[in-house]
C-alpha cells in the first residue's frame, strides 16, 4: 500500500512539473490539453500500469465533489473574464446560444434516445440534458483569455459555459421525474410546475450570487480604500465567495451553478464600474514589487487589483481542475471497458456532434 502510495507522489508531481514546462509547446499542437490529461488517465488505468480504478458508482462519493468544486471554479471564472455591462448588445449571443441552442438540442437528444437506444422517455430526457450543455472546464482554450478580450466568438462561447448547466436543470429534474413515474408508478408533479420551480431557482441562483458578488467585493475593497485592511491572500476571498454563493442558493432552493457564475459576473461589474472607460490593467498601472500594498488600497487601483489577482489565482485552480477531471474521465472509461464503447453510443456522439448540436447552433443564429 505505501508503495502505492509512493508512485502516486511520483506519478502526480512529475505530471504537474510536465505540464507547467509544455504548456507552451501543447498551445501549438492541434489537440486540447485535456485530451493529454485524459490518455493519461487511462494509462494509469486496468489497460496500463494499473494503479487506478475508478468506477462510476462505488467511487460516486469521489467523484461527485471533485467534479462539482471544478465546475464552479470553471463557471465563478468565466463570470470574472466577462468584463460588460449587463445592457451590453454582445450578450444576446450568449443568451441565444444558452436558451434557444439548448431548447433545440434537448427535445432531438431525446428522440435520439427513445429512437435508437431504446430508452424510455425519463432516461432518454435525463441522458439529453446531461449532455447537452458545454463543459466550461474544458472549454477554456476557446473561451475568453482575460477580461479585455472581448473577441465575439469567444465571448459567446464563455457566456454560453456558464448559463448552460441552469437553463438544462429544468429538463434533468422532468427526466428524474418521468424516471420515478416507470420505476414506482407514482404520480408525478405537472412539467409546468417542475419548470417553474426551476425557472424560480435560476432566477433566484441569479439575484443571490450578484448580491453576495457585490456585496462581498464592496465590502473587501472599502476596508482597503479607507482603512488599509484585508489586503493580500486574494485566493481566500474566491473561494470564501465561490462557498457563499453556492452555499446560500442551495440553502434557498436555487441554482447553486448559476449562483456562482454571477458572483463572478457581480465582482467584474464592481470593479468595471469603479475602473470607467480603462481597462483593468490599464487601471492598476504598474505595480511596485516592494510596495504591492499600495496598489491593492489605492482608491484607483483596488476594485481592478483585486478582481485581476482573484482572476489570476481562479485560473489557475482551474487548470488544476481540468487535470484532475480528465484524468478521472480518462480512468472510468479504461475501468468501465467495452460496455461503454458499443455501436450505438459511436451513433449517438456522432449524432449529436455533427447533426444536433451544429442544427441547433445554426437555428439559434438565425440572423
Amino acid at each position: 500500500m505505501e508503495d502505492k502510495i509512493v508512485w502516486w507522489y511520483l506519478i502526480v508531481g512529475g505530471l504537474l512539473i510536465f505540464i507547467g514546462v509544455a504548456a507552451t509547446t501543447l498551445k501549438r499542437l492541434p489537440l486540447s490539453a485535456a485530451m493529454l490529461y485524459l490518455g493519461i488517465g487511462y494509462a494509469l488505468g486496468p489497460s496500463g500500469l494499473g494503479l487506478l480504478q475508478l468506477d462510476l458508482a462505488r467511487d460516486a462519493h469521489i467523484l461527485r465533489p471533485v467534479t462539482e468544486v471544478a465546475l464552479l471554479v470553471s463557471l465563478f471564472a468565466i463570470g470574472l473574464r466577462l468584463r460588460l455591462p449587463l445592457v451590453a448588445p454582445m450578450w444576446a449571443l450568449p443568451l441565444r446560444l444558452g436558451f434557444v441552442a439548448m431548447l433545440l438540442t434537448i427535445p432531438l437528444l431525446t428522440l435520439t434516445g427513445v429512437l435508437l437506444l431504446g430508452l424510455d422517455w425519463g432516461p432518454s430526457l435525463l441522458l439529453a440534458a446531461i449532455l447537452a450543455p458545454t463543459d466550461p472546464v474544458l472549454a477554456h482554450d476557446v473561451q475568453v483569455q482575460d477580461s479585455g478580450d472581448l473577441d465575439l466568438l469567444r465571448f459567446s462561447l464563455s457566456g454560453e459555459g456558464g448559463l448552460n448547466d441552469g437553463i438544462a436543470l429544468p429538463f434533468a429534474l422532468l427526466g428524474l421525474a418521468l424516471c420515478e413515474v416507470g420505476a414506482t408508478g407514482a404520480h408525478s408533479p405537472p412539467a409546468w410546475r417542475i419548470g417553474l420551480e426551476a425557472i424560480a431557482g435560476i432566477a433566484g441562483g441569479l439575484a443571490i450570487g450578484g448580491l453576495l458578488g457585490w456585496i462581498t467585493t464592496g465590502s473587501v475593497t472599502w476596508l482597503r480604500t479607507r482603512h488599509a485592511q484585508a489586503l493580500g491572500l486574494e485566493g481566500f476571498f474566491a473561494l470564501g465567495l465561490i462557498g457563499l454563493a453556492y452555499g446560500a442558493a442551495l440553502l434557498a432552493h436555487c441554482n447553486g451553478f448559476v449562483a456562482v457564475f454571477a458572483a463572478g459576473v457581480a465582482m467584474r461589474r464592481v470593479e468595471h464600474r469603479a475602473s470607467g472607460s480603462q481597462s483593468a490593467r490599464e487601471a492598476i498601472g504598474t505595480v511596485d514589487p516592494e510596495d504591492v500594498v499600495a496598489t491593492a488600497a489605492d482608491p484607483q487601483k483596488a476594485h481592478a487589483y483585486m478582481a485581476e489577482s482573484v482572476l489570476g489565482f481562479t485560473i489557475e485552480l482551474e487548470r488544476i481542475a481540468e487535470v484532475g477531471v480528465m484524468m478521472m474521465v480518462g480512468n472510468v472509461l479504461a475501468t468501465a471497458g467495452a460496455s461503454l464503447f458499443t455501436w450505438q453510443s459511436a451513433v449517438l456522439i456522432a449524432l449529436l456532434f455533427f447533426v444536433v448540436r451544429p442544427l441547433a447552433v445554426e437555428a439559434s443564429l438565425v440572423g
